[in-house]
C-alpha cells in the first residue's frame, strides 16, 4: 500500500504565488485520462481507423551483420491485395538517414544491414494479414560479415568498421571509429590522492540491457493531404524532433508534415526516437491513401532503441575515518548499430559517476561503442542508472572494508548544496543527500518471515517464488540494503533547450475559459493535469481546456530528461502570467477610473475575478473580457548550460540535480535461489509537489522499473550472432503486481529558487537507487559478491 509523508521545512520558499483557486498547484486533482485507461475507453494510437486505410508492414533483417547481395519484391508485388512494396531504391529524396543528433541510420537498409531486425522493406496492403505474408515472400539474399560485439572487438586494430567514412562532429576525438563519443573527466591530482588513502576497493561492474516494455506498441496513422502533404498522428515522445527527421527523407518541406500526438501507452525513452512514423509516410504517399502501422509485441522489440548495457571500472579509496579520496572509473557503454542518443548518455553517465559525493579527485572515462547489437538510447535515468549501480557498490565495499555502517558511511561523504562537482559546477539548489538516507533508514522494517504469522493459511505470495509454490520457508534469509542517487534534469551540455505553451483566455457561455496548447507528448506522466493546474493557479479560472499536442504550436521538447514540468510547465507559468497582465491592462483601461486599487495595488485573479491582495473583488473576469480574447504564444528557457570540455571535463553541463534514496528488503531462498522484495522504501526530495499524487505515482513507477533491471529484466543478445533471443513478454519479465513490495514514500520539498514554482524534475531518480538497493539487500542476505544485473537465480545457487 502506498505511504507518503511531505517535509516542508520552516521558512523554505516555495516560489508559489498564493492564489486559492480550485484544482490548482498543489492539489492532488485526478488525471483526466485516468478513468478512461482503466476503464479500457482511452483511445490510443493503435486504436485509430481511416476509412480506406491500408496496413504497413516492415520487413526486417534476419542476421546481424551481412551484405545485402539481391532483393526480389515481385512475388510480393504480385499477391492480391498489395498496393505497394519499397525498398531503399525507391526513396523520394536525397535525405535517405535519420537520427537524434548523427544521421547514421538508414530509413532502409542500404546494400548492408547493420544489426538484428534492421528494416529492409515496406509493404501496404488491405488487410494486415496480407501485408504480413507478402512480406515474407520477399527474398534476400544475405552475405554475412564479421560481427563486432563487444569491446574487443570494436577496438580490435583489425576491427571492422561499422560506419566507414564518419563525417560526424565526435570522430575528430575520438580514438577508434567504432567509439561514438568519448568524455572524460579529469579534476584534482588522482595518484596524489591515491597516497592519502589508508583503503583502496576496486570493482569490474556488468549492467545488462533493458527494454522499456512499454505496453502500447509503436503504432500509428498517416495520412496524405490535398496539398501533397502528409497528416502524420503518432505516439512519440518529441513531435518536433520526429518532424525535423521526417521531412528530409520525405522531400517535404516542414510545414507540409502536419503531426498530432495519439494516445500513447508509455514510453520511458524508447519513443525519442524514430519507429513506423517515415514507414507509415512513405507508404502513404506512394499509395495515395491512408496507411496504419502498428507493431505486435515481437516487432515492438526490435523497432525502438533499449538501455545501453555497459561494463564498469571503478577504483575508490578512503581515509580510515571514512572520507573519500579518489576516484577512478571507466564506463564503457554498449550503443549498437547506430548513434541514437549515445552521445548524451555518455556525458551523464561521465558526469554522475561520482554519485550525490565529495569527491575532489577523480579521473572518468565514458564510452560508447559501435556495434552489430541491437540499437540503444534513452530510457529512463539515461546513463546515470548503469553509473549508480557501479558507485553504491563500491559505496558498500568501502563501508565493509572499514568497518563502517553504509549509511553513515555514504552520509559523511554525502554532497550538499555548494559541492563542486568533478566537473567543476557548484550545486546551487538544495541537495538534501545525507537527510534523504536518514529517512530511509529511519522507517521502521518490516516485520521478518511475514508468512509465519499467517499459520495454515500462508499466503504463498509472501515467500520467495511467490504462486509457483516452490518453497514454504526453508534456507528463507533476509537482506536490507541501501542506495541514493543523483540524476541531472533537462538537456544539458549547451542544447537549447525550450518549451512553447499557447495560452488562449475568453468567455464562452458567460464562464471566462482558459484553452492550453503545447505539443507536449503526454506519455503517462501526468502533464495535461499539470497544465490545468497552472492555468487555474495563475488565471482564477475554473474551466480549462488542453488542446491537443501538435506541430501546430512550437516545440515543447521531448517528454524525457525529467524535464517537461520544469520546461512545459514553466512555458505555461509564463504564458498564463502574460495573459492575465494583459487582462489586467484591459481592466485598468475600462475601470481604472472606478477604483484606485487598479493603479496601486496587487491584483490577483481568483474564482473568476480580479481581486486585490486584500481580498476585494474589483471585477469579473468575464466583465473585462466581454467579446475579446487574450491569445499569446510564449517560448520558456532554462538557465543556459555548456558543452563539457573534451579533454578534462570541466563545464557547468547542467541546469539542475535531483536525488532519491532507497532502502531495499529483500528475502532469499539461499538453496533455489529466489528473490522476494519484501519492501523498497524510498526518500526523494521533489522541490514543490505540484499534484502529490502524481508525483508519489511517479516515485513508485520508477522504482519498480528499477526493481525490474536488479532482479529479472534483460534483453539476452547472443555473442556468436549478435541475434535477440528473447524478444516476447513470455521471455523477458517485468515486474508484475504480484512482484512489486509496498513502497512506502517520503517526499521532501526543498525548493530550487531557479525554478517555476520551485519544483525539480522527479521522474527518474528513483530509477537509479532502487536497483543498487535491491541487489545490496541480496548480497547482504546471501554474503555473496554480486556485480552483475539482473540478478539470477543460478547466480546465487553457484550452479551458473
Amino acid at each position: 500500500m502506498a505511504q507518503n509523508t511531505r517535509t516542508v521545512p520552516a521558512g523554505t520558499p516555495t516560489n508559489v504565488t498564493q492564489k486559492h483557486n480550485k484544482g490548482g498547484i498543489g492539489e492532488s486533482i485526478l488525471r483526466p485520462d485516468g478513468t478512461l485507461k482503466v476503464t479500457g475507453e482511452f483511445a490510443y494510437s493503435s486504436d485509430m481507423w481511416h476509412e480506406d486505410m491500408l496496413w504497413g508492414q516492415t520487413l526486417r533483417s534476419t542476421v546481424a551483420h551481412a551484405e545485402i547481395v539481391s532483393i526480389d519484391i515481385s512475388e510480393a508485388l504480385a499477391m492480391p491485395g498489395v498496393y505497394s512494396v519499397l525498398t531503399y531504391d525507391d526513396l523520394p529524396a536525397e535525405m535517405k538517414n535519420y537520427g537524434l543528433e548523427i544521421q547514421d541510420t538508414p530509413v532502409l537498409a542500404n546494400g548492408r544491414v547493420r544489426h538484428h531486425g534492421e528494416p529492409v522493406a515496406l509493404v501496404a496492403a488491405d488487410h494486415p494479414e496480407t501485408a504480413r505474408r507478402a512480406a515474407a515472400k520477399i527474398k534476400i539474399d544475405y552475405r554475412e560479415l564479421p560481427l563486432v560485439t563487444d569491446e574487443a572487438s570494436a577496438l580490435a586494430p583489425d576491427a571492422p568498421l561499422i560506419h566507414e567514412g564518419r563525417d560526424d562532429h565526435h570522430i575528430g576525438h575520438v580514438p577508434h571509429p567504432n567509439i561514438v563519443h568519448r568524455q572524460p573527466i579529469i579534476r584534482g591530482n588522482v595518484e596524489e590522492a591515491r597516497k592519502r588513502a589508508d583503503v583502496i576497493v576496486e570493482g569490474e561492474y556488468t549492467f545488462g540491457m533493458q527494454d522499456q516494455a512499454f505496453l502500447g506498441p509503436e503504432s500509428g496513422l498517416a495520412v496524405p493531404s490535398q496539398d501533397g502533404g502528409i497528416e502524420l498522428y503518432v505516439a512519440t515522445q518529441w513531435l518536433h524532433s520526429d518532424l525535423q527527421q521526417i521531412a528530409p527523407v520525405l522531400g517535404l518541406p516542414p510545414e507540409k508534415v502536419r503531426m498530432t500526438l495519439s494516445g500513447v501507452g508509455g514510453a520511458f525513452g524508447g519513443r525519442e526516437d524514430i519507429s513506423m512514423q517515415i514507414h507509415a509516410c512513405l507508404l502513404a504517399l506512394a499509395t495515395n491513401k491512408p496507411v496504419k502501422i502498428v507493431y505486435n509485441r515481437f516487432e515492438s522489440f526490435f523497432g525502438h532503441v533499449h538501455r545501453h548495457p555497459a561494463k564498469l571500472y571503478y577504483e575508490h579509496g578512503a581515509t580510515k575515518d571514512g572520507k573519500l579520496t579518489h576516484m577512478k572509473c571507466k564506463i564503457v557503454l554498449d550503443g549498437g548499430a547506430y548513434a541514437s542518443a549515445s552521445p548524451a548518455v555518455v556525458g551523464n553517465a561521465s558526469s554522475l559517476s561520482v554519485g550525490p559525493y565529495v569527491l575532489e579527485d577523480v579521473d572518468i572515462e565514458a564510452i560508447a561503442l559501435y556495434t552489430n547489437n541491437p540499437p540503444c538510447g534513452a530510457m529512463r535515468g539515461f546513463g546515470a542508472v548503469q553509473a549508480c549501480f557501479a558507485y553504491e557498490a563500491q559505496m558498500d565495499k568501502l563501508a565493509a572494508k572499514l568497518g563502517m555502517d553504509p549509511v553513515e558511511f555514504r552520509q559523511l561523504n554525502a554532497m550538499e548544496m555548494g559541492t563542486v562537482m568533478p566537473t567543476g559546477q557548484v550545486v546551487d539548489s538544495p541537495a538534501p543527500v545525507a537527510e534523504l538516507l536518514r529517512r530511509v533508514k529511519a522507517r521502521p522494517l518490516p516485520p521478518e518471515r511475514q508468512w509465519e504469522s499467517a499459520g495454515e493459511s500462508a499466503d504463498v505470495r509472501a515467500l520467495p517464488g511467490g504462486l509457483s509454490n516452490t518453497t514454504h520457508g526453508e534456507g528463507v534469509v533476509r537482506g536490507v540494503g541501501y542506495a541514493v542517487g543523483i540524476k541531472n534534469v533537462g538537456f544539458s551540455e549547451g542544447f537549447d533547450d525550450y518549451s512553447t505553451a499557447r495560452v488562449r483566455l475568453e468567455v464562452i457561455n458567460g464562464e471566462p475559459v482558459a484553452m492550453v496548447h503545447t505539443a507536449m507528448a503526454e506519455v503517462g506522466q501526468g502533464g495535461i493535469t499539470v497544465h490545468t493546474q497552472i492555468a487555474r493557479t495563475e488565471l482564477g479560472v475554473t474551466q480549462v481546456t488542453i488542446h491537443p499536442a501538435d506541430t501546430q504550436v512550437g516545440s515543447a521538447g521531448s517528454t524525457s530528461a525529467s524535464r517537461q514540468t520544469y520546461m512545459t510547465g514553466g512555458a505555461v507559468k509564463n504564458t498564463c502570467e502574460a495573459v492575465r497582465e494583459a487582462l489586467l491592462e484591459i481592466g485598468r483601461r475600462k475601470n481604472g477610473s472606478y477604483h484606485p486599487a487598479w493603479a496601486t495595488a496587487e491584483l490577483l485573479l481568483e474564482g473568476g475575478k480580479v481581486v486585490t491582495d486584500g481580498g476585494e473583488v474589483l471585477a469579473d473576469i468575464a466583465d473585462i473580457l466581454e467579446n475579446e480574447a487574450i491569445d499569446l504564444e510564449l517560448e520558456f528557457r532554462h538557465a543556459a548550460t555548456e558543452p563539457f570540455d573534451l579533454v578534462t571535463g570541466q563545464g557547468n553541463g547542467h541546469v539542475q540535480y535531483t536525488f532519491a534514496a532507497h532502502r531495499a528488503v529483500v528475502e532469499v531462498d539461499t538453496e533455489l535461489g529466489l528473490v522476494k522484495v519484501v519492501e523498497l522504501a524510498t526518500a526523494q526530495d521533489v522541490g514543490k509537489a505540484l499534484n502529490m499524487l502524481s508525483v508519489v505515482g511517479q516515485i513508485q513507477g520508477g522504482t519498480t522499473q528499477g526493481l525490474g533491471v536488479a532482479i529479472m529484466e534483460e534483453i539476452i543478445v547472443d555473442p556468436k550472432t549478435a541475434k535477440v533471443r528473447n524478444p516476447s513478454f513470455t521471455d523477458y519479465l517485468i515486474p508484475t503486481i504480484l512482484d512489486t513490495p509496498t513502497i512506502p514514500v517520503d517526499v521532501l520539498e526543498l525548493a530550487d529558487p531557479k525554478a517555476p514554482y520551485g519544483l525539480r524534475g522527479m521522474g527518474e531518480a528513483p530509477t537509479l537507487s532502487s536497483t543498487p538497493a535491491v541487489i545490496a539487500a541480496i548480497r547482504q542476505a546471501t554474503g555473496l559478491e554480486i556485480n552483475k544485473t539482473p540478478i539470477r537465480p543460478e547466480a546465487l545457487t553457484g550452479t551458473l
